[in-house]
């Protein structure tokens, strides 16, 4: 459920979006299968339609550059699970297993109502791939063990990282921003007063002082 809200809530098209779901080999088939289930609910159509989970994409345009990142993906070896379909801007929630380094979805952010997995072995391989993108704003780590999961949040290199919740997450006092291609600094909170303030120092001299020359 996380995944899917991270990865389709409001089509994709948000900066937090989960884009990349990294899932040890052991429990990938299953993890597809659950998220296929739950992918089949997430229709996307007009947004005054009742049976319309997901609405459109910004434009057109955006449903036909996100169609090319699909087709490249499937072109090199690629794997559609779920969705795909492009009607206009409307775009129905994707699933891609099987993709690859050499593939434009592996590096590139789909900015839509696109997810890929990435298979992987154990949590230093689970922790490699998820630090081999230019990108480095919001992550999160599942697990039931939390002290497992929060040791690898400290070495995931984002400048947010949830444990046990999804990646789309934003709280009005916690300092928003990322790390990498994703920005520079924080704002929210404290962290934006903090960034935009110059802090001085001004002394006032109350009576005698004694100067050691």
């Amino acid at each position: 459920q996380a995944a899917a809200f991270g990865a389709y809530f409001n089509q994709g098209q948000i900066c937090m979006s989960t884009e990349r779901l990294i899932v040890d080999a052991s429990i990938a088939d299953a993890f597809i299968e659950r998220l296929t289930t739950k992918i089949a609910t997430l229709r996307a159509g007009d947004p005054g339609a009742s049976d319309s989970v997901l609405g459109s994409l910004v434009d057109a345009s955006a449903g036909q550059r996100i169609k090319g990142l699909i087709d490249d993906a499937l072109a090199k070896g690629a794997k559609l699970v779920a969705g795909g379909q492009l009607d206009g801007s409307i775009l129905q929630p994707t699933l891609l297993d099987g993709v690859t380094p050499d593939m434009r979805l592996y590096r590139e952010e789909s900015f839509g109502p696109v997810a890929v997995l990435l298979r992987g072995e154990g949590d230093e391989e689970l922790l490699r791939l998820a630090n081999d993108s230019e990108f480095g704003l919001s992550a999160a780590i599942f697990s039931h063990d939390t002290g497992r999961a929060l040791a690898l949040a400290q070495r995931v290199e984002s400048g947010i990282c949830h444990i046990n919740g999804p990646t789309v997450h934003d709280e009005a006092q916690m300092p928003f921003g990322g790390v990498k291609s994703s920005g520079y600094g924080s704002f929210g909170g404290k962290a934006s007063i903090e960034h935009f303030t110059q802090l001085r120092w001004v002394t006032l001299q109350n009576g005698p002082r004694h100067y050691p020359i």
